[in-house]
């Protein structure tokens, strides 16, 4: 009778051939696999080869799974330090193969030479893995990632071939061994879903059934992970831990809920599951039914004693998910079981407010019809109202306005009118408006003193966006342009937005504004129109004092230096040239121009006139009780002008 020996750890066996095996043929599965296991490790111990296999293997870092070439078709049990796969030169550059094993298995990079810092791996055009390499002085350069064969295990499991595994425990074959990624036989079994192989396995090596891969994965969290509801099942029965988790502290019964699987969460939970254990984010088992909007799941879990009220790191709890993320169904679900509604979270905000800061209106409406308090504020100060201007939703903010406390904006220190006006939101600021809110209300000082021009009214928002639309709809609702320290006028001029500053200037704004920050003694609006003559034009004909621009101390002799004060801290600047300013004596060249040319008489009496009359009365100059003939003459023409 012909025979194939197998060689275990360098020392002839008992040799077995395919003769012998068919001789078996008559006993059943479960007789055939405890055959093979107990004349596998009888080779195993007479060979004296055998290890013993914790319960949680360690990881190492070399194959432990023997791999077959075409030089040697026979496979040998690994020694203590099994040989490293032969280098492939490739582009000159010595790259050893590498072989993943397992659907979640980490992408294995070939190993670069000194010269290269990091790799990236890819699938070209042509459907080759290459890999992409990162030198030390930033260039790259490409390889092939050599393609090894399949384990003959992973591909007998992968195939279901039973009797393929029964054949190699009868050869002495370990299936206990782990691959570079910490991954055993069973763990592929569990994966694949392929029971039977997994039965054989456990019968030959019970110990591994809660082995752990390098990201911590029990063939358990494998299973459910992959939906393999048979091999959930089946370690079960076998004794597999429920409650072991991966290295992000997740459980199969976590992992059965982000399937949205309710077979594999129902037979884990009889089998002990913890309900309420959280991963390492705080997320529990409820979370993630909750985000996946799965009632069916959720009642489950909530049967099984899963907490309402359990926050993750962030403060979170169930039903905030489901307001947050819209899932109208688990809210409603958590609302009936006794959530709390207005449950906050660590930054202070509720459910009412993610939901309004995301837009969900059908959210919004259910959470206001059970009583949620539109008036709790984040610690930033923010309440539901305010959150939904700055977004723009203006059917939130339609509903929000009748329940929320003016009382309590004001209290924050903001208008959500300021919030539409900044992010150009003009269908909730007219929807604003329209319901009373203030267009003067002003930022409070800890709010303005954030911007570096101290702006406090929605106004100035609204110019230096160069809003128009928003602009016009504040000053026709009232809105002051001359309450911030910075006037908007000055915006609207340094932007030559002619249309914004007739807005202005029509609506009362100071023409004569003033640069806070540097005081001159002319206007600060002049200093903004010397780019824009037709601007500064505009702003002389509205009662710009122009005068002030040739009034001067000195006259027509040039200036003494400027007297600049040093500080005590001031010591590094002695010597050096005093700060340019903005503008120079060159830049009024156009208006001293203007100012030497002659001027007839008649306009000279009409200027004298008019600065009598004064500029707010020049402004209703068609209502004073004056001749219509004297009006006329008042009244600017521009062809007397020059």
């Amino acid at each position: 009778m012909a025979t194939t020996s197998v060689s275990i750890s360098g020392s002839r066996g008992p040799t077995l051939g395919s003769e012998d095996y068919s001789l078996y043929s008559g006993l059943s599965e479960d007789e055939l696999i405890q055959l093979a296991v107990e004349r596998s490790l009888a080779d195993a111990y007479s060979s004296g080869s055998i290890t013993a296999v914790t319960k949680t293997p360690a990881v190492r870092n070399e194959s432990a799974w023997n791999q077959p070439t075409k030089s040697n078709p026979t496979f040998t049990r690994p020694t203590t330090h099994p040989p490293h796969n032969a280098s492939v030169p490739i582009n000159s550059l010595s790259i050893q193969q590498n072989q993943p094993s397992g659907r979640n298995a980490e992408p294995q990079h070939c190993t670069p030479s000194n010269e290269a810092t990091r790799s990236y791996s890819f699938i070209s055009d042509k459907g080759q893995r290459c890999v992409a390499w990162r030198r030390y002085d930033g260039s790259m350069y490409i390889t092939q990632e050599s393609e090894e064969p399949l384990d003959p295990i992973v591909e007998a499991i992968q195939k279901g071939a039973v009797e393929t595994l029964i054949k190699m425990l009868w050869r002495g074959k370990s299936l206990a061994n782990l691959n570079k990624q910490g991954w055993t036989p069973l763990h592929e079994a569990a994966f694949y879903g392929q029971e039977k192989c997994l039965q054989v396995i456990l019968k030959a090596h019970p110990e591994t059934i809660d082995s752990r891969t390098r990201k911590q994965q029990t063939p358990l969290l494998l299973a459910a992970a992959a939906e393999r509801t048979g091999c959930i099942q089946h370690l079960l029965e076998m004794g597999a831990d429920p409650n072991i988790p991966n290295k992000d502290g997740e459980t199969p019964l976590y992992k059965a809920c982000e399937k949205e699987n309710p077979e594999n969460v129902a037979i884990l939970l009889n089998r002990g599951a913890l309900v309420n254990k959280p991963c390492l984010q705080g997320w529990t088992a409820l979370h993630e039914a909750v985000c996946r909007d799965n009632v069916e799941i959720c009642e489950m879990l909530v049967r099984a004693g899963a907490r309402l009220g359990a926050t993750n790191m962030y403060g979170i709890t169930p039903l905030f998910i489901a307001a947050q993320s819209g899932r109208d169904k688990a809210l409603l679900f958590l609302i009936k079981k006794g959530a709390d509604i207005n449950t906050q979270a660590n930054d202070g905000a509720t459910a009412l407010y993610e939901a309004s800061k995301n837009g969900h209106e059908e959210i919004v409406e259910l959470l206001l019809s059970q009583n949620a308090d539109p008036n709790v504020a984040t610690k930033a100060g923010f309440l539901p109202l305010h959150i939904a201007a700055q977004r723009g939703n203006d059917g939130i903010v339609s509903m929000l306005i009748p329940v929320t406390s003016k009382a309590r904006v004001r209290r924050s220190g903001i208008s959500p009118i300021h919030l539409a006006a900044e992010r150009n939101k003009d269908e909730v600021l007219e929807t604003l408006i329209d319901a009373g809110y203030d267009v003067n209300a002003t930022l409070s000082h800890d709010r303005s003193t954030m911007y570096e021009d101290r702006r406090s009214t929605a106004l100035y928002f609204a110019v230096v966006n160069n809003n128009t639309d928003a602009t016009e709809m504040l000053l026709d609702a009232g809105a002051d342009p001359n309450l911030d320290t910075f006037s908007p006028l000055l915006v609207a001029l340094r932007q030559g937005s002619f249309q914004t500053v007739t807005l202005l200037v029509e609506h009362g704004a100071d023409v004569n504004s003033v640069l806070p920050t540097h005081p001159t003694s002319f206007p600060g609006t002049v200093l903004f129109c010397m780019k824009y003559l037709s601007l500064l034009k505009y702003l002389m004909d509205n009662g710009c004092d122009a005068l002030s621009c040739f009034q001067c101390q000195y006259g027509s002799i040039p200036h003494p230096p400027l007297k600049m004060t040093r500080h005590r801290d001031d010591r590094d600047d002695i010597g050096k040239s005093p700060p340019k300013f903005p503008f120079s004596y060159e830049d009024w060249a156009v208006i001293k121009e203007k100012s030497a040319l002659p001027r007839p008489l008649m306009h000279m009496c009409r200027l004298t006139i008019r600065s009598q009359v004064g500029y707010k009365r020049l402004k209703h100059l068609d209502t004073l009780p004056l001749p219509q003939r004297l009006i006329k003459y008042l009244s600017i023409d521009r062809s007397h002008v020059y």
